[in-house]
């Protein structure tokens, strides 16, 4: 089965445990106002792939990998999913642990068989609430990011929270103390076994501009490393 990847890193340290292949997918509902990849949206801009070449690629240097693993990132993966259920199933076929990088913000009636494929969830909650939520993505699908982590959560399976934190928005000590409390819910709790909190950065900016988008956060300077030290006590 074919689908479209908007790129690959084959050394990865910082998108789950270990030494990671990572494969970002192409592909997203989302249009958060801090994102880096705006050029991952469209699903055709990416290039063409076969699941199994793309395993057979990652195999040919499968030692390399041999504590670490393989990371599905995006764009949104689950976006593709009949392409990833299959790429999945390939690699826990080949005993690789698999890590899934989502916003999960699709239903989740229809991504738990890819739930259920992976070994963790990298689930990036991008706000505390519905109502910051949908100011930072344009879409009103937070309670789906919910509902994965539960589902998680009720089927033992590892997630680690990232949230980014972007001045103006997420930086607030209010706003951290809101989402401590969000993923520490009884319901949610057996599956948080880490939580991330990433500076927003200025890296992908200029892609912004190269895709003619309306980007409102081009004088918004990167939080400090004592502001990131202040909220990251908070979790």
């Amino acid at each position: 089965m074919q689908g479209f990847i908007h790129s690959e890193d084959s050394f990865s340290t910082l998108d789950g445990p270990g030494i990671r292949y990572v494969v970002f997918m192409s592909g997203c509902p989302l249009r958060c106002i801090f994102c880096h990849n705006p050029d991952t949206w469209e699903l055709q801009r990416g290039k063409i792939v076969d699941a199994q070449e793309l395993t057979d690629r990652i195999l040919a240097h499968r030692n390399f990998y041999s504590n670490g693993g393989v990371t599905i990132s995006g764009g949104e993966p689950l976006l593709q999913h009949d392409f990833i259920l299959e790429f999945t199933g390939k690699l826990k076929a080949a005993e690789m642990h698999v890590a899934l990088d989502t916003a999960g913000s699709l239903p989740i009636d229809v991504t738990s068989d890819i739930i259920d494929s992976v070994d963790m969830l990298l689930l990036d909650i991008k706000a505390p609430t519905a109502k910051k939520y949908a100011e930072i993505t344009g879409q009103n699908t937070f309670d789906n990011t919910l509902k994965t982590l539960e589902y998680c959560a009720s089927h033992n399976k590892e997630v680690w929270i990232r949230h980014v934190i972007v001045p103006g928005y997420t930086d607030s000590v209010e706003s951290v103390i809101k989402l401590n409390k969000l993923i520490s819910r009884p319901e949610y709790r057996n599956a948080v076994k880490k939580v991330e909190l990433l500076p927003f950065h200025k890296m992908g900016e200029y892609k912004w501009k190269e895709l003619g988008l309306d980007y409102k956060l081009f004088d918004t300077e990167v939080p400090t490393d004592e502001t990131m030290r202040i909220l990251r006590d908070l979790v």
